[in-house]
């Protein structure tokens, strides 16, 4: 059986967006049943915790003694069972990859950016004078996603993959910032619509009431 890690508690903004989510579509998307290893407060500082996350992170994906962490590299691990995930084609499967990477590299960044001024130093001068330039710049990067996407129903064109599962997760963030790029609206809408997406979600927020 496949085990995730998962926090037993979050703060109210942070339900819906702790990063076991993305693996838990992943995992929903391939059909592949999983459990959930829920860590109390301060578990993820324990030392047998961290000798396999050492940063103390959620999720790390479990199976027959195999450990991994960080979000990408187990939505790509899980991709190699799923051809919705990534495509046999070769040329496709590494299209899915990238735009997996682009999501964590090239977009979450700057949105996290405005997203850690507004929810933990909104009220210090640094973060009050950095705001504005951290949103211009984040938002430029949104419009040239959204000039990229154009009328495709997926980054890729027709076909769903991780690299669409990534980049919605990433652009649930900040709706605020995502919404102002209609193309980008529709899209998460789109992608967050799939049943996979929906248990997933349900599953992240059931385990939070478990705990509550």
């Amino acid at each position: 059986m496949i085990t995730i890690s998962a926090f037993q508690w979050a703060p109210d903004f942070a339900q819906g967006q702790v990063r076991d989510l993305r693996v838990r579509w992943a995992l929903e998307e391939a059909g592949l049943p999983y459990q959930s290893r829920l860590l109390a407060m301060g578990d993820q500082d324990k030392p047998e915790y961290r000798a396999l996350q050492p940063f103390g992170q959620v999720p790390i994906f479990e199976e027959n003694g195999f450990v991994l962490f960080e979000s990408g590299a187990i939505v790509l691990h899980i991709g190699e069972r799923s051809e919705t995930l990534l495509p046999k084609d070769a040329a496709a499967r590494a299209r899915a990859t990238q735009w997996l990477i682009a999501a964590l590299n090239s977009i979450e960044p700057f949105i996290q950016q405005v997203a850690s001024i507004d929810l933990f130093y909104k009220d210090q001068e640094w973060a009050i004078l950095r705001r504005p330039s951290a949103v211009e710049f984040a938002s430029w990067r949104l419009k040239c996603l959204a000039n990229n996407l154009g009328d495709k129903r997926y980054l890729d064109g027709e076909r769903f993959t991780a690299g669409d599962l990534m980049m919605a997760t990433v652009l649930r963030i900040m709706p605020e910032l995502t919404n102002a790029e209609p193309r980008l609206k529709a899209y998460v809408e789109r992608c967050t619509a799939r049943p996979a997406f929906k248990r997933a979600l349900d599953a992240q927020l059931s385990d939070f009431n478990k705990a509550a």
